[in-house]
């Protein structure tokens, strides 16, 4: 098919491209109806540039419309070539000094707390680091797309509105002068008819409904029967329906059908298909059929081509647009006039508004490209920014309809312009005067919710999933509402206070709505069937909390208006509670001679609700007047006579009788939705206007009654009044045995109400009720909430209520009272209270939840204990009352009052007969307490004509009436005082009569009646003083009780490690205590230790005994004994690599022999170090494989480990591992033989294993071939002269057990499998290499953690190491006893080779090629396979010393051929020692074998320095691998950190200092052998330039380096675009920190097929960075991703920390974050060690939500 269309493709680009430009803007420059020529221009040329197949070819159809469509376009506006045109409009232009940017998505977006005038002022990253506000208090946060910068905007910012780079553009702004005057007039003409027909094309076709005919004046004259199936997106169906659907509808792959799936998700349509129009409505119909089962189907139109085209390219017209109204402010305004010109049908027919109506018709990427020419245009031009407003406001109620009806999100809505237009002061105050727009809003909002009660209430009961979908979307307009108060008015206009006291009507008309709506009524007898839906009249609540908040902050800005909103709101309480009476009987009520009359309610019987916003705005609006003063400069305008306080109080008080009733367990029954009604009702974001205005509504209800009336309508509300009315009534109550239910009931609610009393007194830190200011208030709240505990600033945060710019105000009194501690490697900062602040602690702070009471309580006591201080918690001093609610004080010495207090007091003085309690007591003496305290701040502020009436000591003084004469309170307390049962509330009872005295001596200041008052003290001042004494003997007694435990306690430690002494070494090995016996013998002390060689120092066998952690069973370690094994895990590791692009094409034909130096990928190996009999862990393991299989059947989740890979938990640790590793001796020992003679020299000993190796190699040979001359074969072994004492048909008898060997046979393969990604074969010859290489890697990762952290060599490991590294040496030394001889000698001889050239191995790797440390593991463990068919007498050591000095030489030959020391021009003066001319002769003979292409000689210092310096880490891993294989101790001196220890190194591993000794010493053979190893071609190649080796000593590879501040990251990565989908954003971009790659995580797009199965981008790039472990960084979320393998995974805490020590994952907070040093290295670390997969599992098992996450699709 393609080619058929190829030629005809060909011809129309051709007759396309010999179009030109200018001739076409020519004729149109002559034409009469221009229209018409542009518009016939169109109709002909779109559909053949557009849509001319099944995919769309943006590129060349971007050329085309540029050359054919855009280009006459152009030429016309300029009247000349648009390439000079532009650029002259552009420089007569004065830039805008508006920034406008519009957002990516991901972009990071700054606002400044200090100086934005709302939290939607933002900057784009580039004007925020030129403006002042880098250096205030920031926000950071990544913008969903589609906001701009508002730089430049003097509106926006209380200072600093510029950057650096806009405020050069504002120097010569006059008053706003008219940007076309730099213009010429035809220049406007023009641009104004082609604006005008161009935005009249693109409006036209966009909202164009036909599916197969075009508008008049473009339908073509011959018509193709080309259809396209277009899909659209919606936010109903998943990715994965519409891939099914695809793939069944249009038969494609999987692949195209994910393509098809994520265009559709980005642009909002797709075409699927490309035909006829039969072919297409086949398509849409299986669509619409497989898609409408569950929900609505999905949308897809069959569609003409042309329609298509036309519509692509009008997309393309209004991003062209855009692009050339950049060029000058002059092409801006005159779009800006042609969008919002009328048209001919009069209203709502400018083509804005044609686009703004028909948004929720438009598919996503037409909506978002006419939404970014509206910012770009309407936006930016502030004179049609307003008349845009206007139109917009217009239009309002239409386009919220549209928006609530349509299913996109509110992103790709125009409705979201609103954030553009309504946070513009000027514009909001513009909009609500001349559109009447808070009215418009809330009436659209009320509209929206029809859903009415018969009292016309809103009513959310059972509410369909379709309107709750509704009622989200509707929520929106709440935010609106926000916006257009979020600034407060500073002066009104007669205008503005009309136009907002009728908003303010319609406001009062939509709390009507929600006063009393969810009405509960007590369940009694059985619990509620249905659980009734109370969550969206919450939502409700806390969506308008910061609205309402917002109105009486306008209120409070004007006095009339607040007058008026008061008589308003009053108004409408009055019909809310028009008939509070009606059906209730009046009752009159009676204590203590007062009575009062009310009504019979029983909040236990009738219904109640806890949303009364009416009444909570004209409690708050109450506040507002006596903080304004207004009450008492206006009271003739106020209705405050009117008032009737017990209506006022009458709903706030059911509403907190309900919450006590709650607290009580009166309300079980009523479920959980009642419980969660309160939680909210307190809740931190309810509470400023739900809680706290009901106890102020009470407040102020209180100062305008008679304080007694108060009290008896609370006690019959709190359905208590019979208690306290009636004498006896508790003695009686108790007598009869009652329900004990019904007593607790009781109890609690006498606590709540006294509780409540205490709120109603105490609660005066808001400003208007107490004479506080708003710091204060927020000082108390974080008193209180520090005195819990101390607090990291994010609690904090959350405990305190924010305001609607999201501020708590949190940051400007924090450091008055309390003090920061900085965070250590793990955990966060901390605030402490300051301890002078403690006083002001209050224990019935009225927003503790009972749980933060009680743990308040007991912190403040503590530290009182902790200062030696009595434990009272006195309440603290308060700030005095406002005059308006002055008289609430009276309460506290109201009859009533004193009646209650008395009673509780009486109860506890004859504590047998009643039914109290502690707490109850707890509040009297709170109440007490507070009354003394208020009695006595009024005496020292007493002026001297005003007489205190507060006269609290005297009333509490006097005795009951005549008929009872009950004792007076005074009387009670101290009969209390000593009462044994009330121990705890002593200190308080003292305080109370301490703080009496006090107050009374202040009283009588006229000196009456001393003598009375000082016996008192004096009587309790002894009473003091012996209990002082009391308190110190007991505190004696326990303080020796206290020391005997202790001492007891430190025995029978003692006792327990004697008797476990061999749990307390549970360093298997006693190495560490052979080698510290060593140390300190006098034997060890002369004597130097030499780790190999002949001369190797003699270790006495060490027994060793260890102890199985399944069995419990000890057993020693014997070569014949069954096998003990460790847990360990094996993993392949990319951690040195120097090269991570290297890929083993077929791992069944690699030959993994040589290890490049680059280390490309090894095998480590790991263990946790904890022992196991081989058939415990057989036995332990099938049951897990038994586990896995029957958990496999009930549920398909991923456990941590991965059982089918031979994965386990270590039974103890629950450390992942992957096999194990057997204990054994050192194995040298046992095939060591005596030394009979003496040992050859290197010459003398190279000589004769090649002649070993002949040998075999020819015995080889002649097994291969097939025998048919036998004659032959026995002249020619008689040609072989074997040598002496070698021989080769000897098979060695094997010491070790059945089950050591079966063990070797399992690690060994284990190794091979993980190491090579093959399947287990324990006959493949590569199994040995494979042990030997993990052996030599894990040495050399070890060595590099070491170095790096310079820590010695052989300081103390962690003996989960020093098992790890022995167990695993000396496995791989014993390993060959179960290989094949044969193979492990074809293994020695390739590897001899590579150093003593043979002729029968060619292809073998030159010396640049070779890890000289790999090399010598492989030489030393394979020797053992030749020395033991070899009976000449020359022992192990003697190869092990040849063999190193052999290798160490070669690497020294490496260092030198690749060392490039440039002259530093530090030459040493003194003469040269021998090292350096040793090695500058060793250089000169190097120079001549490579046939001087070596460079020319530098200094034999830097020489030197440089074989030294590249040799130590070789010489490291030696050390530590002869240490570990042949056991002898490591010497003194190299345990000690410091210097680098290189001569003890040498002569514990048998070198001499001078290196360069060995080439002298066997300079005879060494000489061939350098040579034969420079003339290899490589090693030419390298020198001359051709390719790259590795230097030494290879550098640390480390993490990538992070920026220190975050925010570099974000833009990083918002500027990544996903590699796959053209241009398009990542959202999850990823970036790798060992390598520094970002990837696009977590999508379709960028999913690879691996092994069979589709991965996300970070998995796949795990396998070729890090060989299957990752570590990420995903820079969106601000968390780290460690991943290994396919199913496992976990998050990290990641490097970045707030100024507050605090990680912000998810950056939800936004504070500004900085990389801290420690934690990176600790995660790099962890990479180092290996660690990363064990951290995982970890991770995994302590939390089991990490195994349910598809990891293999980030």
């Amino acid at each position: 098919m393609a080619s058929e269309l190829e030629p005809e493709v060909q011809a129309i680009d051709r007759s396309l491209l010999e179009c030109s430009a200018e001739e076409i803007a020519g004729k149109w420059l002559q034409a009469t109806d221009l229209t018409r020529e542009v518009y016939q221009h169109l109709a002909h040329y779109v559909p053949k540039i557009y849509c001319r197949g099944p995919n769309p070819f943006p590129q060349k159809e971007d050329m085309l419309a540029q050359h054919v469509l855009l280009g006459p376009m152009e030429w016309y506006l300029c009247g000349e070539d648009p390439a000079f045109g532009f650029p002259k409009l552009e420089q007569a232009n004065k830039p805008s000094h508006l920034c406008g940017r519009v957002f990516k998505v991901g972009e990071p977006t700054y606002s400044c707390r200090d100086c934005a005038v709302d939290p939607t002022c933002v900057l784009c990253m580039e004007c925020f680091l030129g403006s002042i506000h880098r250096d205030h208090r920031y926000r950071m946060t990544t913008s969903g797309g589609g906001g701009f910068c508002d730089c430049g905007d003097t509106e926006a910012w209380k200072e600093g509105p510029y950057c650096q780079k806009h405020e050069l553009n504002t120097s010569e702004i006059e008053e706003e002068e008219d940007p076309l005057v730099h213009l010429s007039e035809d220049v406007i003409a023009r641009t104004y008819n082609i604006f005008a027909i161009t935005f009249r094309y693109a409006v036209e076709i966009l909202t164009w409904e036909k599916e197969s005919e075009l508008p008049a004046d473009l339908e073509m004259v011959e018509k193709s029967d080309t259809y396209y199936c277009m899909l659209f997106n919606d936010e109903v169906h998943t990715y994965e329906q519409v891939i099914y659907t695809l793939q069944k509808a249009v038969n494609c792959t999987q692949k195209e059908a994910i393509g098809f799936a994520t265009t559709v998700d980005r642009d909002g349509r797709r075409s699927v298909r490309y035909g006829d129009f039969q072919y297409c409505e086949q398509a849409k119909s299986v669509i619409v059929r497989n898609t409408s089962r569950q929900t609505k189907p999905l949308k897809v139109q069959v569609m003409h081509s042309s329609i298509v085209a036309h519509q692509n390219f009008g997309l393309k017209l209004l991003s062209w647009l855009g692009s050339i109204i950049g060029y000058s402010d002059g092409l801006r305004r005159i779009l800006c006039q042609v969008g919002l010109q009328e048209g001919p049908d009069g209203e709502n027919s400018s083509l804005v508004d044609r686009l703004m109506l028909s948004d929720s018709k438009l598919w996503k990427g037409a909506r978002s490209v006419y939404h970014q020419l509206f910012m770009s245009s309407l936006l930016m031009d502030l004179k049609y920014k307003k008349l845009f407003a206007v139109r917009f406001a217009k239009n309002y109620e239409r386009l919220q309809s549209d928006y609530v009806t349509d299913d996109h999100d509110r992103e790709f809505s125009v409705a979201d312009l609103s954030v553009q237009i309504f946070t513009v002061p000027s514009l909001a105050r513009m909009l609500i005067t001349e559109e009447n727009l808070m009215s418009i809003i809330i009436k659209t909002f009320m509209d929206h919710l029809r859903h009415r009660d018969a009292q016309g209430r809103f009513q959310f009961e059972r509410y369909t999933a379709l309107q709750a979908f509704k009622f989200r979307r509707v929520q929106s307009l709440i935010l609106d509402l926000k916006y257009v108060l979020i600034s407060k008015p500073t002066e009104w206009s007669d205008e503005l206070r009309q136009k907002f006291l009728e908003g303010f009507d319609a406001f009062l008309e939509l709390l009507k709505c929600m006063q009393g709506m969810d009405p509960i009524t007590r369940q009694v007898g059985q619990h509620i069937e249905m659980e009734p839906e109370w969550e969206a009249a919450f939502t409700l609540q806390m969506k308008l909390t910061h609205v309402i908040s917002m109105m009486q902050d306008w209120c409070a800005s004007d006095e009339k208006v607040l007058i008026e909103a008061y008589k308003k709101c009053l108004a409408v309480l009055m019909q809310c509670h028009g008939g509070y009476t009606d059906g209730e009987q009046p009752i009159t009520l009676s204590i203590c001679g007062h009575s009062v009359e009310t009504i019979r309610y029983c909040v236990s019987q009738e219904k109640v609700s806890i949303h009364l916003p009416v009444s909570r705005l004209l409690a708050g609006l109450h506040v507002l007047l006596s903080k304004s003063e207004v009450a008492y400069k206006f009271p003739e305008l106020l209705p405050l006579s009117e008032l009737s306080p017990p209506m006022l109080i009458e709903h706030p008080l059911r509403c907190l009788v309900l919450c006590a009733q709650v607290h009580a367990g009166m309300w079980r029954r009523n479920g959980f939705s009642l419980v969660n009604q309160i939680y909210y009702y307190h809740n931190v974001k309810c509470r400023r206007e739900m809680f706290d205005k009901d106890v102020v509504m009470l407040q102020t209800g209180v100062s305008m009654m008679d304080p007694n009336h108060f009290l008896m309508i609370m006690l019959s509300r709190f359905e208590l009044y019979q208690i306290f009315s009636t004498p006896d009534y508790g003695k009686r109550f108790s007598s009869e045995i009652t329900h004990k239910d019904v007593v607790q009931q009781n109890n609690t609610l006498i606590e709540e109400m006294l509780y409540l009393i205490i709120m109603l007194v105490g609660e005066r830190f808001s400003p208007g009720v107490g004479q506080v200011n708003a710091t204060d208030e927020i000082k108390r709240e974080i008193i209180h909430q520090l005195s819990i505990k101390p607090m990291a600033h994010s609690e904090l945060v959350k405990s305190l209520p924010e305001d609607e710019n999201k501020e708590t105000g949190m940051e400007s009194v924090i450091e008055a009272v309390a003090h920061f501690k900085k965070p250590g490697l793990t955990g966060r900062g901390m605030y402490e209270l300051k301890p002078e602040c403690a006083k002001e602690f209050n224990l019935y702070f009225y927003h503790f939840s009972r749980a933060e009471q009680s743990k308040a309580e007991e912190a403040q006591r503590k530290l009182k204990r902790q200062n030696r201080e009595d434990t009272a918690l006195p309440p603290p001093v308060l700030p005095p009352f406002c005059p308006l609610f002055a008289s609430l004080v009276n309460i506290l010495q109201s009859d009533v009052m004193l009646c209650i207090m008395g009673t509780i007091l009486q109860w506890a003085v004859e504590h047998n007969g009643y039914a109290w309690s502690e707490s109850m007591l707890q509040r009297v003496l709170h109440l007490i307490g507070m009354a003394l305290q208020e009695e006595k701040q009024h005496l020292e502020n007493v002026t001297e004509e005003h007489v205190v009436t507060f006269t609290f000591t005297q009333k509490i003084s006097k005795p009951g009436e005549a008929p009872k004469n009950s004792p007076s309170i005074l009387a009670m307390l101290e009969t209390l005082q000593n009462a044994p049962y009330l121990e705890v509330h002593k200190d308080m009872i003292r305080w109370i009569l301490k703080t009496f005295n006090a107050v009374k001596k202040m009283r009588e200041s006229s000196p009456t009646s001393p003598v009375a008052e000082t016996e008192g003290t004096i009587m309790e001042e002894s009473s003091r003083d012996k209990d002082k004494a009391e308190r110190k003997r007991k505190a004696e007694i326990a303080r020796l009780r206290r020391e005997k435990i202790m001492a007891q306690m430190s025995e029978m430690q003692r006792h327990f490690i004697d008797e476990n002494k061999e749990l307390f070494q549970q360093t298997l090995e006693l190495d560490a205590s052979t080698s510290a016996v060593l140390d300190h013998s006098p034997v060890a002390s002369d004597m130097t230790l030499t780790a190999l060689g002949p001369a190797q120092t003699q270790v006495p066998e060490q027994r060793q005994f260890v102890t199985c952690i399944l069995c419990q069973e000890e057993q020693e370690v014997k070569v014949e004994s069954r096998a003990m094994v460790l847990a360990a895990f094996v993993q392949r590791s990319t951690v040195l690599s120097k090269n991570r692009s290297k890929f083993i094409q077929d791992p069944e034909k690699y030959d993994p022999l040589f290890m490049h130096p680059d280390l490309s990928c090894g095998t480590h190996t790991s263990s946790c170090g904890h022992i196991m009999h081989a058939h415990c862990w057989q036995r332990y393991f099938d049951s897990v494989q038994a586990k896995e299989q029957r958990r496999q059947q009930r549920l398909r989740l991923h456990t941590s480990y991965d059982v089918e890979n031979g994965e386990f938990l270590c039974p103890l640790c629950e450390c992942l591992s992957n096999t194990v590793i057997p204990l054994l001796l050192p194995p040298r020992n046992i095939f060591n033989k005596l030394n009979f003679s003496d040992q050859p020299n290197l010459t003398q000993w190279i000589r004769t294993i090649s002649q070993q190796i002949k040998a075999l190699q020819f015995l080889r040979k002649e097994e291969s071939t097939p025998n048919n001359a036998s004659t032959k074969n026995s002249e020619n072994v008689d040609e072989l002269q074997l040598p002496e004492g070698f021989r080769p048909d000897f098979r060695p008898k094997i010491p070790y057990s059945e089950s050591i060997k079966e063990m070797l046979t399992t690690f060994g393969t284990a190794t091979y499998k993980v190491g090579l990604k093959v399947h287990p074969n324990e006959e493949d010859p590569r199994v040995p290499i494979m042990c030997w290489g993990s052996c030599a890697y894990t040495i050399q990762s070890i060595e590099r953690i070491l170095s790096d952290e310079d820590k010695p060599l052989f300081g103390p490991l962690p003996c989960r190491l020093d098992d790890c590294l022995r167990s695993l040496t000396r496995f791989a030394a014993a390993h060959w006893t179960v290989a094949s001889v044969s193979v492990v000698q074809g293994h020695f001889c390739k590897l001899f080779a590579s150093l003593v050239p043979n002729d029968s191995h060619e292809e073998l790797p030159c010396i640049l090629d070779i890890d000289m440390f790999h090399l010598l593991v492989g030489l030393v463990l394979a020797f053992p396979a030749l020395q033991c068919q070899d009976f000449s007498g020359i022992s192990l050591g003697t190869g092990d010393l040849h063999i190193f000095h052999l290798v160490t030489m070669a690497h020294i030959i490496q260092i030198l051929l690749t060392s490039c020391t440039e002259e530093n021009g530090m030459d040493q003066e003194n003469p040269p020692c021998e090292e350096e001319s040793a090695v500058l002769a060793l250089y000169k003979t190097l120079h001549q074998y490579t046939g001087s292409a070596l460079k020319e000689i530098p200094s034999g210092w830097h020489l030197w320095r440089s074989v030294r310096a590249g040799i130590m880490p070789f010489l490291k891993c030696s050390a530590l691998f002869f240490h570990y294989l042949n056991g002898v101790p490591s010497p003194p001196d190299i345990q000690v950190p410091g210097t680098s220890h290189f001569e003890h190194l040498c002569s514990y591993l048998s070198l001499p200092n001078n290196l360069i000794c060995l080439f002298q010493e066997n300079s005879e053979i060494m000489n061939s052998l350098i040579e034969s190893w420079c003339r290899n071609s490589e090693v030419k190649r390298y020198l001359e330039g051709e390719r790259d080796a590795i230097r030494y000593p290879r550098e640390s590879n480390k993490l990538i380096n992070l920026p220190e501040d975050y925010s570099s990251l974000i833009n990083q990565a918002s500027n990544f675009s996903c590699p796959k989908s053209g241009g398009d954003k990542s959202r999850a971009p990823t970036l790798c920190l060992v390598c520094g790659s970002l990837l696009c995580s977590q999508s379709y797009c960028c999913q690879t097929e691996l092994e069979g199965e589709d991965v996300g981008a970070c998995t796949a790039h795990t396998y070729s960075c890090g060989s299957g472990v990752g570590i990420f960084l995903r820079v969106r979320e601000c968390q780290v991703l460690f991943l290994a393998g396919k199913t496992k995974g976990c998050f990290y805490s990641p490097p970045y920390l707030d100024d507050y020590g605090e990680t912000d994952q998810g950056l939800r907070r936004g504070n500004p974050l900085h990389l801290c040093k420690e934690r990176f290295k600790k995660i790099q670390k962890l990479w180092h060690q290996h660690s990363v997969t064990e951290e995982i599992g970890h991770a995994q098992e302590a939390n089991q939500t990490l195994v349910g996450i598809d990891w293999q699709h980030l």
